[in-house]
């Protein structure tokens, strides 16, 4: 019954006083005002409550609707001849169409359902109207949420759009038929055989939708009538005979490619790289309707999380490394975020080394000039200390000590260090000293770290009596280096002489290892300045992580310049081994990230490990706990520990927990129709105004929050869009259905008559819905085959994008506004 009267209610209506469960005591000495903030807080704090009790109800569907039957597939290349594979029973779009969304729009369907018990069998306004209030809110409201909130350049388009066809039309079809019963056919009743019909729709778009998603309609064939089964992820059409990968070969498959990406995988901790593992391992599986909403609910109220939490840090690696490039892929400027992230000081270094370990003079020369390189950041001036250390040459007798320090001008690659070698005309044997390199304190304002050492820090200086050029060939004819080592060194000796300036020219030639891929080098020069005995040939080793095979090549000498000659050994071979100790890394990340995932599954807890969880915030991750997670935890904590009562899904296969969510949620339901109807009349709401506003948003936000996680994630928008227009369906279906079937045998056993229902605002709700349901769908169907609007249902350009979402955010509140509106008697109804 409507109402033209806009001012205060009479306060002493009974409606006011009386609900199924509430008051619990006399309120009638209350204060109108205090009584109505009470009410609000008590709705607000039970959709709370709501969101708790559904999330068990969907952790008991989700164990209940993932459960396998062993299935023997024939393998001739196994010692059995047959593998055991594990085979989903529930068909993802009948679990979406009957438990998934029974799970989503139980508090909708209960409250018609328990409204109709509570009113003795009449109807009432509450639950109707929260049923098409939410409905409208989902449908254009998380539909807007999840068009926009895809990232630029990104879009999701509905992979079984037979399925969307199917759900869409009857999503529209379901109300368009309340309309037709309500109003056209036998007006402000509902005869038993509509009621039976309204219901036995229900099974109807679950046997259209399920031969639309198995395609056994319009033609479709099944290939070979060949015997085929859902195997998570695995299209619809695979053989059995194709055997997808497992979870634990997925796993590792994941963890080596990101480990792979990273320049050094060891600076990362297992734990690290466990998290960041486990999210990816989340990301890549298809997920149900309820891991999305469990997921959403404890996330909203620091619940035990069901999705690796990452550091800011953290995440910035696993969103820069993509899991796709390998180590060669990345930028030195990518690579040195990355060292960035894993909390590497990102600083300018400028590395000063000599240019060879070794170098021979002539007694007579007067001098020996030792070049030093520097290499790296060359902005700024650059010093490094040297001094002489006695071999069997000593100071004095046969070269003069140094002791000082060499400094580089900004820009400067390369100085000498000069050595005085006296030449005391006794004949002796070759006699050696060295010279070293040491770091000092730097000056002019350049940090102490700016200046590192390379490896070749000390030179052996040999004086002889020889003016020869020299023979030039490899120290060894093969050699050994680890994949990991990074850039590889292979010396070239210079003996029977070290007179003049002479250029060797090499090549290396692959064996079964590829340059570009496994090493960095395909030919170059080594120049020996005068004196200088010993250099090395410096390629960079490209770590693939491999660790099951060696990879193989050959570096050759071509010729050698200024008289010298090549020795006996030209050619050497190169043979990189596999790291032993990356595979090691690789094994106990595997493990840890099974651990977490085995951790974070639905239907895993123990009823101890309930309780656990429900008094501590975010379930025992007290570590990454914000501010926001202890408030919301302390408002739910009373609520989190009675739900800990429920028995976990891992009883029964789910269905304990199952019953004892269900018995719950409707005894919340009834308070929640209680706290709606009396607060409503306390501010002088109409009961579909508060059903289509108040209500309806609260039963339907955590479906938002696990609408817009799911369209991110998922590569499809199957999981947000479609499972909104199956839901919608099912609520009518069922929620109208069950309570008019109710109503209906009641009135017609006890009275012999029809089940009265007012038509008047309902009717104009459901029709006003009906025609924002059609644009909404048009609208979508438009952006998927429109190549200007993206050709996707979400993301796409950015204008269309954004214009699409509010042209639905406008739509849902041109349907609330008109139907307060007509509620109230200003505007006629259709």
């Amino acid at each position: 019954m409507t109402s033209t009267n806009l001012s205060c209610p009479d306060f002493s209506d009974f409606k006011c006083n009386s609900g199924i469960v509430l008051p619990l005591i006399n309120e009638s000495i209350w204060s109108i005002e205090f009584r109505a903030i009470l009410y609000l807080v008590g709705l607000l704090w039970s959709f709370v409550a709501i969101a708790l009790v559904a999330d068990a109800f969907m952790c008991a569907i989700e164990v209940i609707t993932s459960q396998t039957s062993e299935v023997k597939v024939a393998r001739p290349d196994k010692e059995e001849g047959f593998e055991i594979v594990q085979v989903r029973v529930w068909n993802d779009t009948v679990a979406n169409l009957t438990l998934m969304a029974l799970g989503s729009s139980a508090p909708e369907i209960l409250l018609s359902i328990i409204e109709i018990l509570g009113n003795n069998f009449n109807a009432g306004e509450l639950g109707p109207g929260t049923i098409v209030g939410s409905a409208s809110f989902n449908l254009l409201i998380i539909v807007a949420v999840c068009v926009a909130g895809i990232p630029n350049g990104d879009f999701r388009r509905i992979k079984r759009i037979k399925v969307f066809a199917v759900t869409a039309g009857f999503s529209i079809f379901a109300y368009v038929w309340l309309y037709i019963v309500l109003v056209a056919h036998t007006e402000n009743e509902i005869e038993l055989w509509e009621a039976a019909v309204t219901f036995g729709f229900f099974p109807v778009l679950v046997i259209i939708a399920f031969v639309a998603d198995k395609e056994y309609c319009c033609g479709a064939k099944v290939k070979d009538q060949r015997l085929e089964i859902e195997l998570g992820d695995v299209a619809e059409d695979t053989a059995l005979m194709k055997r997808p990968k497992t979870e634990q070969e997925k796993m590792k498959d994941i963890v080596q490619t990101f480990m792979k990406s990273l320049d050094k995988p060891e600076k990362l901790s297992e734990e690290d790289a466990s998290n960041i593992a486990a999210l990816k391992m989340q990301e890549e599986q298809q997920h149900s309707r309820a891991w999305y909403r469990v997921r959403a609910s404890r996330d909203l109220f620091a619940g035990q999380r069901i999705n690796p939490h990452l550091s800011d840090n953290l995440q910035k690696l696993h969103d820069t490394t993509g899991f796709e490039n390998g180590a060669v892929g990345l930028s030195p400027q990518h690579r040195l975020e990355l060292n960035g992230i894993l909390g590497t000081p990102i600083k300018l270094t400028s590395e000063i080394e000599f240019d060879a370990v070794s170098c021979s003079v002539m007694e007579n020369c007067g001098t020996v000039k030792i070049s030093v390189v520097r290499r790296g950041d060359l902005s700024m001036p650059a010093s490094v200390g040297f001094e002489t250390i006695d071999g069997t040459a000593t100071a004095s007798d046969d070269y003069v000590a140094v002791k000082d320090v060499l400094i580089f001008e900004p820009k400067e690659t390369k100085k000498y260090i000069e050595i005085e070698i006296i030449d005391d005309n006794v004949w002796e044997p070759d006699e050696t000293f060295f010279v070293k390199l040491s770091k000092v304190d730097s000056h002019n304002g350049v940090d102490d770290d700016y200046v590192t050492l390379g490896h070749k820090i000390i030179n052996q200086v040999t004086i002889i009596n020889d003016d020869e050029p020299g023979t030039i060939e490899f120290t060894k004819p093969s050699y050994l280096v680890k994949e990991s080592v990074g850039n590889a060194y292979f010396p070239l000796q210079r003996t029977n002489g070290a007179d003049g300036v002479v250029e060797v020219v090499w090549r290396t030639t692959d064996l079964n290892a590829k340059e570009g891929v496994h090493y960095a080098g395909k030919e170059g020069k080594v120049t020996f300045e005068h004196g200088e005995d010993v250099k090395n040939i410096e390629l960079q080793i490209i770590n693939d992580h491999e660790t099951k095979k060696d990879e193989n090549f050959q570096i050759t000498l071509i010729s050698a310049s200024g008289g010298a000659s090549l020795g006996h050994t030209q050619k050497t071979v190169v043979t990189v081994v596999g790291d032993d100790e990356f595979d090691g890394l690789v094994r106990r990340v595997v493990a840890k990230t099974h651990l977490k995932l085995q951790k974070m599954k639905l239907g895993s807890q123990s009823w101890a490990d309930q309780f656990t969880q429900a008094m501590c915030v975010n379930g025992g991750d007290i570590e990454n706990a914000t501010p926001g997670d202890y408030i919301m935890h302390f408002l739910s904590f009373g609520f989190k520990v009675i739900v800990a009562f429920v028995p976990p899904p891992s009883i029964w296969n789910g269905w304990a927990c199952f019953a004892g969510a269900l018995f719950l949620l409707i005894g919340l339901t009834a308070v929640v129709g209680d706290l709606a109807t009396i607060f409503g009349c306390l501010i002088g709401l109409e009961p579909t105004v508060t059903a289509i506003t108040l209500v309806a948003l609260g039963t339907s936000l955590p479906d938002l929050f696990a609408s817009k996680t799911a369209a991110t994630q998922e590569r499809y928008a199957d999981n947000c869009i479609g499972n909104v227009t199956g839901s919608n369906s099912v609520n009518v279906f069922l929620g109208l259905g069950i309570s008019w079937l109710m109503g209906t045998i009641y009135h017609k056993t006890v009275y012999g008559t029809n089940f009265p229902v007012d038509s008047g605002s309902l009717a104009f709700s459901v029709a006003l819905y009906s025609i924002c349901a059609v644009l909404c769908v048009v609208t979508l169907m438009a952006r998927r085959y429109i190549p200007a609007l993206g050709k996707c249902e979400l993301g796409g350009p950015v204008g269309p994008k954004w214009a699409t979402a509010g042209f639905f955010t406008l739509l849902w509140i041109l349907y609330v506004v008109l139907s307060a509106l007509q509620t109230y008697n200003i505007i006629a109804g259709f």
